[in-house]
C-alpha cells in the first residue's frame, strides 16, 4: 500500500508540489495539474522537464488524474476532444511509469432529461480499450458525473464497460443525492456507496465533507479527515477487512478546490500547510486503524 496526494492542492508549482510529498516523507503524487494545467494538456517541453524532475527528486506518479469525460463535459461535447487527452495522455504515462489513470463518465445532465446513456457506454468503451491497448488501466471515479448519481449508476458502468474498474472516492457521496431512490432523494451514503462497489475498487480517493445546509445555495463543506459526514472511519475498516491492498491519494479540498471559479483567490502558504497537515491526519489515522482489531 502507497500513500499519495493531489498536490496540486498544495501549489500549482511542481517545486511546491515535491515540497509537499517530502515533507510528508511519501514517495509517490497523484498528478493532476502544473501551473494551471492538467498534466495531458502541457507542452512536450514542460512536460519532459517535469518528468525529469521528479526523476531528480525520486518521486512517482502513481495516478494520472485526468479530465477525459470530466464532470466539467456534457456529453455532447466533441468527442475528438477525448480522443486528443487519451493520445496525449498514454506516452506521458508510460514516460512516467504510470498504469492508472483517473476517468469520469461525463457531466451529469439535470435529472429528468435525457441523459443519453448510451453515447456515455460507447465513449467509455472506446476510452477503456484505448488505455488496455498500450497496457494501461483507466479507472472512473464517483464524482459529478452519471456514474456519481447512485451505486446502480455505477454499477451499470461496469456492466457495460469490460475492462473498467473504479476509484472510490469516499467523500463525494456526501454532496450528491441518491438518484436511484424516490424522491425528495436523500444524501447518498458514503459507506453503502462502497459496500456495493467494493469488489471493482482498485484505488481510494480520501476527502470528507459536510452536506450542503438543506434549503440553502450554500456548496458541501469540507473537512479535514473524519470530521465530516462520509464515516471515513468505517470506510477504512471495511477497506481493511475486505484486505484492501490498493494505495489511498488524499485530495484534501480544505484550502483551495481544484475546480474553483477562476480568479478565486486563494492562499499560497494556507494550502501548502493544510495539505501537508492533512496528510499527516490521514496517516496517523491509517496507522491507527493498523494497530485496531476489527
Amino acid at each position: 500500500m502507497h500513500l499519495t496526494g493531489f498536490t496540486d492542492e498544495a501549489g500549482q508549482a511542481l517545486e511546491t508540489q515535491i515540497k509537499a510529498t517530502q515533507a510528508l516523507g511519501w514517495k509517490y503524487l497523484s498528478a493532476r495539474s502544473i501551473d494551471g494545467q492538467n498534466i495531458h494538456d502541457l507542452s512536450e517541453a514542460d512536460f519532459n522537464r517535469s518528468a525529469d524532475r521528479l526523476d531528480e527528486a525520486g518521486i512517482s506518479v502513481i495516478e494520472f488524474g485526468s479530465l477525459i469525460g470530466s464532470w466539467s463535459k456534457p456529453i455532447e461535447s466533441d468527442f475528438a476532444i477525448t480522443i486528443g487527452e487519451i493520445e496525449r495522455a498514454i506516452p506521458r504515462m508510460q514516460r512516467l511509469g504510470t498504469k492508472m489513470v483517473r476517468i469520469m463518465s461525463y457531466g451529469q445532465k439535470p435529472w429528468g432529461e435525457n441523459q443519453h446513456e448510451a453515447e456515455r457506454f460507447r465513449r467509455l468503451r472506446e476510452i477503456v480499450s484505448r488505455f488496455a491497448d498500450a497496457g494501461l488501466s483507466a479507472n472512473h471515479e464517483n464524482c459529478m458525473n452519471w456514474g456519481g448519481f447512485s451505486t446502480q449508476h455505477t454499477l451499470r458502468l461496469i456492466e457495460e464497460v469490460p475492462g473498467m474498474k473504479l476509484i472510490f472516492d469516499t467523500g463525494n457521496p456526501v454532496f450528491q443525492r441518491d438518484r436511484s431512490k424516490p424522491p425528495p432523494y436523500p444524501w447518498q451514503d458514503a459507506l453503502e456507496f462502497y459496500q456495493a462497489i467494493k469488489n471493482h475498487v482498485v484505488h481510494v480517493h480520501i476527502k470528507d465533507c459536510l452536506n450542503p445546509p438543506e434549503g440553502s445555495d450554500e456548496p458541501e463543506h469540507y473537512t479535514f479527515p473524519s470530521e465530516g459526514q462520509c464515516r471515513l472511519t468505517e470506510i477504512l475498516a471495511a477497506l481493511k477487512a475486505n484486505h484492501y491492498n490498493g494505495s489511498y491519494a488524499i485530495e484534501p479540498h480544505v484550502a483551495t478546490v481544484f475546480h474553483a471559479n477562476k480568479g478565486e483567490k486563494v492562499d499560497a502558504q494556507q494550502c501548502y500547510d493544510s495539505y501537508v497537515e492533512y496528510g499527516r491526519a490521514f496517516e496517523k489515522q491509517l496507522n491507527n486503524l493498523k494497530n485496531d482489531d476489527i
